[in-house]
């Protein structure tokens, strides 16, 4: 189900600010095994989508739908603060955080790559044959 843009924008920021503080709540637990530090990886790649939604959804409320994300400086920014909260967790964390967060960044531009390209059509000219 699909919400507003101002909602979509409030929940994603409450999200990320509740599970950047349980990361850092837990943060003792999730260094204490490796199962628990890669799990503090992909804790913090949800981290990274959450604060990339927040963004945009911020950018396009302020600056219009016809506005696009770009790499610098909106995806660099999410992509930083998710990793530094990571690594403040454990340094695997951060490296399982980076790769993950890669990982998720392909997956959702092949996502807005299908479902917001616009498909133009080629023209096809046809001409006749001169004769000799």
């Amino acid at each position: 189900m699909a919400v507003a843009t101002k909602t979509s924008f409030i929940l994603a920021s409450i999200s990320s600010l509740l599970l950047f503080s349980s990361m850092q709540i837990w943060k003792t637990w999730l260094a204490s095994s490796s199962q628990n530090t890669l799990l503090g990886g992909v804790l913090g790649a949800f981290l990274f989508t959450l604060t990339l939604t927040a963004i945009g959804n911020l950018e396009t409320l302020v600056l219009g739908k016809s506005y696009n994300l770009g790499l610098f400086p909106e995806v660099i920014l999410a992509f930083f603060m998710a990793l530094a909260a990571a690594a403040t967790v454990h340094r695997v964390t951060g490296t399982s955080c980076f790769l993950l967060s890669l990982l998720a960044l392909f997956y959702i531009n092949k996502y807005s790559q299908k479902t917001y390209a616009q498909i133009v059509p080629q023209q096809v000219t046809v001409g006749k044959k001169k004769k000799n």
